[in-house]
């Protein structure tokens, strides 16, 4: 069956041409002018991946994002002519799964929507390795993720995560008996390696930590390498 799709953008050409591009993968495809249209319509018929402007009519893409965030973990990527950094972290701390600066490659967009899907349907699945304690729950010190509701709990309680933070801290747990390497985690969390992925993947670590400070777990930088979750107790790491 194929994917549901929709754009938000207040530019035809661009909305007109993601639409041929996707669309030539047969993925379905629903544009909109508004983020406030495309908010009404997924409150009513959801979809599987969200493409995203910025800069709209009516509410920004930044409140449309954080609005669907606080009811789905659908894939959102964003879309923005500005080129800062404060734009780029505001929407990977409200939860994008990724942020293309404009003028972008279409080919390289569909690319990444078909990477973010594939990457969603594999991790949301497995938990993203092969060291699970059952098929729907992992476990690492006071951490516990249940697979099947993509719930996570520190000590019992509730940890709000966005997708990104999800998979990789699955992913961390799933191969906690090992450094990862970052170009490893690029490629199973974000789909591929560039720069701007790096960052992606520092930045997300980076507010992993602050999230989970409380917990006995905590992720480690093997400088020069990656990234490993270790417990503080067994590790002597201070909190």
């Amino acid at each position: 069956m194929s994917k549901m799709i929709y754009i938000a953008d207040d530019e035809d050409n661009i909305r007109n041409l993601l639409k041929s591009f996707l669309e030539r993968e047969d993925f379905n495809v629903i544009g909109f002018a508004t983020g406030d249209d495309l908010l009404a319509r997924f409150r009513d018929t959801p979809c599987d991946l969200i493409i995203l402007d910025v800069m709209m009519p009516g509410h920004d893409g930044f409140f449309i994002l954080n609005e669907i965030r606080k009811e789905s973990n659908v894939p959102i990527i964003m879309l923005t002519a500005k080129d800062s950094d404060a734009d780029y972290i505001q929407g990977l701390s409200l939860g994008s799964d990724d942020y293309f600066t404009k003028p972008f490659s279409p080919i390289k967009l569909v690319t990444k929507v078909k990477s973010t899907l594939k990457r969603q349907e594999e991790i949301m699945s497995v938990g993203g390795g092969d060291q699970t304690q059952n098929d729907n729950t992992l476990v690492f010190a006071d951490i516990v993720i249940n697979k099947k509701t993509k719930e996570c709990t520190v000590s019992g309680k509730i940890l709000p995560l966005t997708p990104n933070e999800y998979s990789l801290l699955a992913y961390l747990i799933s191969n906690k008996d090992r450094a990862i390497p970052r170009v490893e985690l690029l490629d199973k969390i974000w789909g591929y390696s560039t720069e701007v992925e790096t960052r992606v993947a520092d930045d997300t670590v980076k507010r992993l930590r602050k999230k989970i400070k409380d917990s006995k777990a905590s992720v480690t930088t093997v400088w020069g390498y990656g990234f490993k979750l270790v417990d503080k107790n067994s590790d002597g790491i201070d909190n």
